[in-house]
């Protein structure tokens, strides 16, 4: 496929997401970094995990941009947010899942709109793994939420 024959919105899409998923790279590496100096070594661990993941789908969108003759570029990278606690952190990183699942399921639609089976389906691939992490991280979250009321540290 050519740059000419790529819909200029669905190309947009594909700077969003890039600009995302390199937002959530920055924001769970330094939010790593946090959770590892107050001692919880374990969060820290999944936390590099979670960047790791999302570093994958920034790959692959690069590689899609490219495959379709379009230089990569995330133009607009979001500050990284943290908290005072994990269960804070967790918080802010589940509004970040909940946005990346918003914007694959927009992009999806508009590419099924604009009959674009290409394109829809490397959306659709993404939403579906965001769909699974944005339910794990909301598990995690409950599970940092409740060691916190409960006044014992999360280790996890």
């Amino acid at each position: 496929m050519q740059y000419a024959s790529v819909n200029p919105r669905v190309l947009g899409y594909l700077g969003r997401a890039l600009s995302h998923e390199l937002s959530a790279v920055q924001q769970y590496l330094t939010q790593s970094k946090l959770v590892e100096a107050w001692g919880l070594l374990e969060a820290a661990g999944r936390l590099r995990d979670e960047a790791a993941e999302e570093m994958g789908h920034a790959e692959r969108i690069i590689s899609r941009m490219i495959a379709l003759g379009v230089a990569p570029s995330a133009s607009q990278l979001r500050p990284a947010q943290f908290g005072a606690s994990l269960a804070e952190c967790l918080h802010k990183n589940h509004r970040v899942e909940l946005d990346a699942i918003a914007l694959y399921e927009d992009a999806v639609r508009y590419c099924r709109r604009i009959q674009d089976q290409e394109n829809g389906a490397f959306f659709e691939t993404l939403w579906n793994e965001e769909l699974a992490h944005g339910r794990e991280m909301a598990q995690w979250l409950a599970t940092a939420e409740s060691a916190t009321a409960e006044g014992r540290r999360a280790f996890f």
